[in-house]
């Protein structure tokens, strides 16, 4: 091979990972991370060592995360108060650790010939290790890229975002075969089972896991649109309070939803004037006003949902809490940075309880989850199916008008569809909205705008197969498939020495 083929093929899997973020929201080009991924496993198939796999794998990565996710230095700069260069090394190294996972996967793949078809399994199996290691960061698996309308999506109630990511990485594996392979017939037999899951997939979307339950509510989903750079002023708490005094009072559903610490002050602090104005409405419209705050017992905090009327049974407190925003890991080696080069409220919170009951509301039980908590499937199940009703309140804010706030509402499109439940998102900036059962969103408020979202939920009950199996169907397929290559070619070494 040319010595300079592999510069040429590692610039392409840079290029081909950053053109993978157009198949994520809010573009929605979902066949592009096919055709990238595609390529990107042709590149593969040119290299002709394992170290030319990592390079190309790592800029693939490089790519995606740093065009995916450079919203990451607007938290650091403009609102964490960051200096530019170091919010910028910041970013820089988290997407390179990001991308380290997706060098891996081109390690292995190239390690040996006859692990090139493994590459699938190896895909999904370090995605979901992404998922987990450090707390986890399971944002732009690719799984997502195909959320809400791919044909693929048919398939996410059975076996969830990972199991997606096989399918998908298992088609691209056969383009790319296609690509390299000379004989027709076999070129035509591939592109028809790629065909072939497709279509499956479009069949499987018509099947209803789940069926209604009670009588639908009506939902006012409140969006203070409170600037992140002046949410925790002492200064503006009277205003933000103001604010949301205002639209509440103009609210008529029986769940009146206020986004994740929508109120910028300890829940013991709420002023006794805020909470009889606004649950004198609520009386009036028969509604429950659920609030984001601050929870304080005794030397503990948490971010939690509450609701106003005192109902300590009526608490959900967040369990999975954001690395470095919201508490310090390794503080021995961070807490010189927080301290010197950083502005961030509130970041040394506790966590809730893993196992939480719904908020029962009427004729309905809510499971709530709090900001980026929805990206966590295997998380979000535990609470079903005894819930019939999803809500996750968050306050994407603190990512400017960037794409982050479309991202994370697609990933609660996705678990919507793994779940088979209406998912409704009370946000600070957006994307307030209303999700079906199917992961469509059928309303949604402008971003960066204060309003209401006025609607109707409707609760479902029974599970869908992710529901009931989770993530280890696939992941134990994926490491059993990993387990026995290793062992073949263990086995194969010990004979080789042997002789």
């Amino acid at each position: 091979m040319n010595k300079h083929y592999p510069l040429f093929y590692i610039a392409i899997s840079f290029l081909l990972g950053a053109l993978s973020v157009l198949s994520f929201a809010p573009f929605n080009y979902h066949f592009i991370s096919l055709l990238s991924l595609s390529g990107l496993f042709y590149i593969w198939h040119r290299l002709s060592n394992a170290r030319q796999g990592f390079l190309s794998g790592l800029f693939f990565g490089l790519g995606l995360f740093g065009f995916g996710i450079s919203w990451i230095y607007i938290s650091l700069n403009t609102y964490g108060g960051m200096p530019s260069w170091l919010s910028c090394l910041s970013t820089f190294l988290f997407c390179l650790f990001c991308a380290f996972f997706t060098g891996l996967i081109g390690w292995f793949s190239l390690h040996k010939k006859s692990s090139f078809f493994l590459i699938p399994f190896i895909w999904t199996f370090f995605e979901w290790i992404k998922g987990w290691v450090f707390t986890g960061f399971p944002w732009l698996t690719m799984g997502y890229s195909q959320v809400p309308s791919s044909p693929l999506v048919g398939f996410l109630p059975i076996i969830g975002i990972y199991g997606l990511t096989l399918i998908l990485t298992s088609l691209a594996l056969i383009l790319s075969l296609v690509l390299l392979n000379k004989d027709k017939r076999s070129k035509l037999l591939r592109i028809g089972l790629v065909a072939a899951v497709l279509v499956s997939g479009q069949l499987l979307k018509k099947i209803e896991w789940t069926e209604p339950t009670g009588k639908p509510m009506s939902i006012s989903l409140v969006q203070g649109n409170i600037a992140q750079d002046i949410k925790w002023q002492k200064e503006t708490v009277t205003q933000t309070l103001q604010t949301y005094q205002k639209l509440i009072q103009k609210t008529k559903g029986q769940i009146i939803l206020l986004p994740e610490t929508a109120l910028p002050l300890l829940a013991e602090y709420i002023p006794e004037t805020f909470k009889k104005s606004v649950l004198l409405h609520a009386s009036k419209v028969q509604g429950h006003v659920l609030i984001g705050a601050i929870e304080r017992q005794d030397a503990k905090y948490f971010n939690v949902v509450l609701n106003l009327d005192g109902n300590s049974s009526q608490v959900y407190r967040k369990f999975h809490l954001v690395p470095f925003g919201e508490f310090i890991p390794l503080k021995f080696i961070f807490q010189y940075i927080y301290t010197y080069y950083l502005n961030m409220p509130m970041n040394d919170l506790s966590r809730g309880s893993n196992r939480q009951e719904p908020m029962a509301i009427e004729n309905q039980k809510i499971a709530f989850n709090i900001c980026y908590e929805d990206v966590f499937g295997e998380e979000i199940i535990q609470a079903l199916p005894s819930a019939t009703i999803l809500a996750n309140v968050s306050n994407d804010a603190w990512y400017g008008r960037s794409i982050a706030a479309y991202q994370h509402l697609q990933f609660s499109q996705a678990r919507a569809i793994e779940t088979g439940r209406m998912l409704i998102r009370a946000t600070n900036t957006g994307a307030t909205a209303i999700i079906d059962e199917h992961g469509i969103v059928k309303e949604i408020l402008p971003a960066f705008t204060e309003g209401i979202l006025e609607g109707d939920v409707q609760g479902f009950k029974n599970t869908t197969p992710y529901v009931f199996f989770g993530n280890w169907p696939v992941i134990t397929l994926c490491f059993i498939a990993l387990l026995g290559w290793i062992m073949r070619h263990s086995k194969l070494l010990w004979i080789l020495k042997k002789k």
